[in-house]
């Protein structure tokens, strides 16, 4: 786990000079993403290369980058793991001649032997950029996932990339102006939808897509789709068949990402995915595992009785990290600092991630993406019941959205507005009703929030409609799996993902998730509804698994501790809060006016404005104006 940055097509060698110190710009902003070492290759006319490196494999200096290729002049920058890299470098050990242990010296080798179809070789998480001295040609590539985060910008003294949005900004190349897109699409959803980012002019590749870099010419192309990689996976399974195939892909998940030549844990809080991942991890090995949880001492939402019962059961180094309310309030301030990219959902995973690292680890597994493989948000019970209901579309539609602004007015919530919008639209179709069960503000907000950013479409709606076509892959999905696609494809992949990579890398931590292994997804994609939820949500997975887990976890009540935002933002944080949305307000497109009028129905207690909508306008706001973007 590292950062990278690059420049490529510097105009002349007279800007040579230039370019080098922007790229030593770019790298010191992202020194905190390998404190380990630090590179910059800048002998090439054409192409400058940097890199910050955390030593996870092979933490031999040998093994730093830019990695030079001494024979061919090749070099590469490489971002993550490629977790079966042994496996790989016995394939290429006959043609290549290794002088490390790393996995970065068999991308390289890969990438010179098969091109870019070694990227359908490996198995991991990644972003790297890879200079071809013999061809004079750059390519770029990141995971399938998109687990590994790469930003670009086209500027006139050449193409710029980095791991970080704020790297790019350090270049001093890039004009720090919001996108008026990206705002709309901000706004709707917290986050900004690839290949897109909130700063007009800087990009970012989206995930299993690789650029090509050759002269003036640019090819940018997608290497894997999850729909139809899933099409090739046989579907028509005996249950007991598939249970087989997912625990087999698991135990292979779980076990390639137990390499780490670093101290290594689990995050583990005593729920399904959690448990799940500890629980293999005990399988594959038998060292005693480390384990971590973060608890609050609120003894109502205390879900430390569920995660000792787990660490009991495997016997595991178990270690409870304690935290006040006031512990993650204190926090707050360096959360909004670490991030590199607005978003409205990441001060929790910045604590766990500080808590986690401070206890001597390096790398921690993570739960992360089993609710999106395996169904378990109430957003895949939610959608099914709405295609039950379609029936309703046959109602008059003045009809429906008079009983929605019924129901609207009597609850005075932010869910009944969201009912009464889902009520007023014209269809009942997932590609309808997904987009609006993740918005945050809705069409009429937007209308007096930001009048021009309204008028923009909705990108969650144009992707999946896009993706759920009838002519494409995604069309013959099971409809479970059609809800997956549009959960790894939006939120998951621009929320979850990017949080948990700018707040765990902002203390050099790496979060490895074997739930998102491609073939234990395609499995789960792969699997009719009926299979999957045959009475209870994540049954396939709790089924795959019945004698790793307890059957409390399984059956346990659901818990969640809402920390006190509400007070906060009223109180402790209300100078943070009025200074982001301020300079917010400020902001060409944004009614001011607006903005303070939620403002103050917030302070006055009014329903429809939930502290997780203003806190979305807070972070954007203080974004904004820590990185001077107008």
């Amino acid at each position: 786990m590292c950062g990278i940055t690059g420049i490529f097509g510097v105009p002349s060698q007279s800007a040579h000079a230039s370019a080098a110190d922007a790229l030593a710009r770019m790298t010191a902003q992202i020194a905190h993403r390998g404190p380990d070492a630090s590179g910059l290759w800048t002998s090439d006319s054409e192409v400058l290369l940097g890199h910050r490196r955390l030593s996870i494999i092979d933490t031999q200096a040998h093994s730093n980058q830019p990695f030079i290729h001494a024979a061919s002049g090749d070099v590469i920058v490489f971002n993550g793991e490629v977790y079966n890299y042994r496996e790989l470098r016995e394939e290429l050990k006959g043609t290549f001649s290794f002088r490390t242990e790393s996995d970065t010296e068999v991308v390289l080798a890969a990438l010179q032997t098969w091109g870019t179809a070694a990227l359908h070789r490996f198995n991991g998480m990644f972003a790297f950029a890879f200079w071809s001295n013999e061809k004079r040609e750059m390519l770029l590539a990141r995971d399938r996932m998109g687990i590994k985060p790469l930003y670009f910008s086209e500027t006139s003294n050449g193409l710029i990339f980095s791991s970080e949005v704020r790297s790019l900004l350090a270049s001093g190349w890039v004009e720090k102006r919001h996108d008026p897109i990206a705002l709309s699409d901000y706004l709707r959803y917290q986050t900004v939808h690839a290949p897109r980012t909130i700063v007009q002019g800087i990009s970012m590749l989206p995930a299993g897509h690789w650029m090509r870099l050759q002269g003036e010419e640019t090819e940018v192309s997608a290497w894997w789709d999850i729909a139809s990689e899933t099409a090739k996976i046989e579907n028509n399974l005996p249950r007991a068949e598939r249970l087989k195939r997912i625990r087999s892909a698991m135990e292979r998940a779980v076990e390639l990402r137990m390499r780490s030549d670093v101290p290594l844990g689990a995050f583990l809080s005593g729920g399904i995915d959690s448990s799940a991942i500890v629980g293999l991890m005990k399988s594959a090995t038998d060292q005693q595992i480390s384990t971590f949880s973060v608890t609050f001492n609120e003894g109502e939402f205390d879900e430390s009785t569920w995660s000792r019962m787990v660490a009991k059961r495997f016997g595991t180094d178990h270690h409870e990290i304690r935290l006040e309310s006031e512990d993650f309030l204190h926090q707050v301030p360096d959360a909004l600092a670490a991030m590199d990219h607005p978003s409205g959902d990441g001060p929790n995973t910045f604590v766990v991630s500080a808590a986690t690292k401070k206890e001597g680890i390096t790398v921690a597994l993570s739960g992360l993406g089993g609710d999106e493989a395996f169904a378990g948000y109430p957003v895949f019970k939610r959608s099914q019941q709405l295609i039950e209901k379609r029936w309703l579309a046959s109602w008059p539609k003045g009809m429906r959205k008079a009983v929605g602004s019924l129901y609207a007015a009597t609850k005075r919530d932010a869910t009944s507005r969201k009912m009464a919008a889902l009520l007023g639209g014209d269809y009942f179709d997932l590609e309808h009703t997904y987009p609006l069960s993740r918005q945050i503000f809705l069409e009429s907000d937007l209308r007096k929030l930001a009048p021009s950013a309204g008028k923009q479409p909705n990108q969650v709606y144009r992707w999946l409609s896009e993706q759920l076509a009838p002519e494409t892959k995604g069309f013959a999905l099971p409809f479970l799996s059609k809800v997956s696609l549009a959960e790894m494809g939006t939120y998951m992949n621009h929320t979850l993902l990017r949080d948990t990579d700018q707040m765990s890398m902002a203390h050099a931590l790496e979060v490895r998730v074997p739930f998102l292994d491609h073939h234990l997804v395609l499995e789960a994609m792969a699997t009719p509804d009926n299979q999957k939820w045959p009475h209870t949500p994540k049954q396939l997975l709790t089924d795959a698994i019945p004698d790793l887990l307890p059957q409390e976890i399984i059956h346990r009540p659901k818990m969640g501790f809402v920390l006190p935002w509400e007070q906060w933002m009223k109180g402790d944080l209300r100078t943070t809060c009025e200074g982001g949305l301020d300079y917010l307000g400020g902001v060409e497109g944004i009614s001011k006016q607006e903005i303070d009028r939620i403002w103050s129905a917030f302070l006055g207690g009014d329903a429809r404005w939930t502290f997780s909508r203003l806190w979305t306008l807070v972070v954007l706001g203080h974004w904004m104006k820590e990185n001077d973007i107008q």
